[in-house]
Order: structure tokens, then sequence, then C-alpha cells
């Protein structure tokens, strides 16, 4: 698999970016982008981008790190064949409405948080918009693969890093068993020094549309109303997932398996579930998987291929959270 993330950024360096992002993926960095209006809104345009191999997966990304975070979507169109779509719109973020835009067109299909393309595309233009007021330091990026296999083999070595353990079951019974997302997020937010409430973070990142905890960018968000950069990856191999867990870096990972393929599991099977590795030793994978029933056993270890499976075979997308004042 080809994985590229495309970057635009302001009021961060290149040089910290590139501290944050595993360099067999980082395709570009755009700090010269200019923002205009559109009536009330913002836009930041992205310009077009072109992945290294052509993509049929896409998933974007905005963080603004600010104690007051705009609302936001964003848009984008993809060229397939020579020929460009029309703009599309993925959700929603905070409180705006914004002109309606399709969800479905030339080949390519909004699915919440990622879209698909039915055509290889070979060629993206994003942009965001914004309602209220534009952040000093943004980012705006975008996750392109294409459909090959990833690669499932775990990394050698050690990496361990000592990320505070929540249990989602803590939390109130009416929502405990859908808040994996949220309750990550705030295990990774106590590792950068911002403890929060899984509640606070759970109340941010519920996407009223869709009623749903688990909307990827909507995770990005949360973490950036609390001074916590991030961006969403999907990682091709565990090479770049060591690289990140090596430089300090948690990744908060989507998984799904069924009955017994992951031994050990703290839920049985899942179409959907968030997890964070906090690092391997000897072909197994640790975490902190919220789903424990206490927080003494969140922490776990998993073999290193059967999480492979649950991950990288499977969406293989990663929340990577940062600390700008640490960069």
């Amino acid at each position: 698999m080809t994985s590229d993330l495309f970057v635009g950024a302001a009021g961060f360096d290149r040089a910290d970016l590139a501290r944050v992002v595993p360099p067999t993926c980082l395709r570009e960095v755009d700090l010269g982008m200019r923002a205009t209006t559109d009536g009330g809104d913002t836009i930041l345009d992205c310009g077009i981008w072109s992945p290294r191999r052509a993509a049929s997966h896409l998933v974007p990304s905005f963080s603004a790190p600010a104690d007051v975070v705009p609302a936001s979507r964003v848009e984008l169109s993809a060229r397939a064949d020579g020929a460009w779509s029309p703009w599309l719109a993925t959700v929603t973020l905070g409180d705006a409405i914004f002109p309606e835009l399709p969800t479905e067109a030339g080949g390519l299909r909004v699915d919440v948080d990622e879209l698909r393309a039915t055509r290889p595309v070979d060629a993206v233009r994003l942009r965001v918009r914004l309602r209220g007021a534009l952040p000093r330091a943004w980012l705006a990026t975008l996750s392109a693969t294409d459909d090959a296999a990833p690669d499932l083999a775990p990394p050698p070595g050690t990496a361990r890093l000592a990320v505070p353990p929540l249990s989602q079951l803590d939390e109130d019974p009416e929502i405990a068993l859908r808040i994996c997302s949220p309750t990550s997020v705030a295990m990774v937010l106590g590792y950068w020094g911002r403890a929060v409430t899984t509640a606070a973070v759970a109340a941010d990142v519920l996407h009223a549309g869709t009623d749903r905890y688990g909307v990827w960018p909507a995770a990005i968000r949360a973490a950036a109303a609390r001074g916590v950069a991030g961006y969403l990856l999907r990682f091709p191999d565990w090479a770049s997932a060591a690289w990140c867990l090596v430089r300090a870096l948690p990744i908060v990972a989507s998984l799904r398996y069924a009955a017994g393929e992951l031994d050990g599991a703290a839920i049985a099977a899942t179409t959907g579930h968030l997890i964070v590795l906090t690092g391997y030793d000897d072909g197994m994978v640790l975490v902190n998987d919220p789903a424990a029933p206490t927080a003494a056993t969140v922490p776990r270890r998993y073999r290193g291929s059967e999480l492979s499976r649950a991950w990288l075979g499977g969406s293989g997308v990663g929340y990577v959270l940062f600390d700008p004042d640490r960069l």
C-alpha cells in the first residue's frame, strides 16, 4: 500500500511537522496558503495535491488548536480519467449550517469521515470552510491511499509509552458502550498533560447529525479545543506506526475483528472500535483498550499478527495527536 499524507498549515514550521509525520507517508507540506471569504465563511484552499499512486481512499482532517475552535467542513474535488468531480462535502463539525453540497458525484462517495473513489483518482483539491474566527495556527491534512494490501508484519524491537489508562465502562451507562473514541482521546490528552474527563471529551466529540461518538475528524477537533494538534492517517504498515511510537507519539487506532480473531481482547468482536497503541515488544503490541472493565485492566498486550489484521487489515486509520508546544 502507498499512503500519502498531504499537509496544509499555518503557524507551524515545516521541520516541526516533519517530526510528527512518518517520512514514508509525508508527501507535501504547504505553508503558503491564503484565506479567502465566501459570504460569512472563511475558505482555506489547499490547491491541487497529487498522490504517488492513484488513490481510492481519502481521509481528510482539520486541526486548529485554540480556546475557541471554529465550526468547519472539509470539501473535496478529485480528478479521475482526466475529469474533475464536483465539490463534495464531508461532515460539518460545530454549530454551523453551510451551503449544501453533494456527498456523492463523479465517482466519489462520502462515507461520514472518509471518501471512497470508484475510479482511482490522480489529483485532489481540498478546501476547508470555516465559520468563526480563524485561529493563528491550523493544520489541514489529507491521507490518500491506493487499494494495495498493507504490510502486516509487526515491528521488531521495543517501544513503551506511559499513557494513563481510562475505561469507558466507568462512564454513564447510557453511553458507556459507545464512547471508545472519546475515551481513547482523553487518555492521549492526559499523556500530553491535558487531563480531562472522558465525559467532557464525549460531549465535544458527539456528532449530532449522525448521533455518533466515533466520527474521526470530530476527535481531532476535540483535541484541538484543548491545545493538542493532530491528523488522521491511514497507516500502510507497522514501520510507519513504529516510527510514531519510537518518537513518543501514541496512536489511536480504529479496529474491526470477528470473534476469535484478537486473543484476549476486551470485547469479543466489533465492527468498529478505537484503542490507543502505546508500544510494542517482541512481536506483541502494547495497547490501552478502553473497553476493559476497569482502568487497571485497560493496559493490554495483543499479538502483533492479530492486531495487524484487525487494524491495518481493516481501516488502518489512526489519530496522531501531538503537543505543538513540545515540537
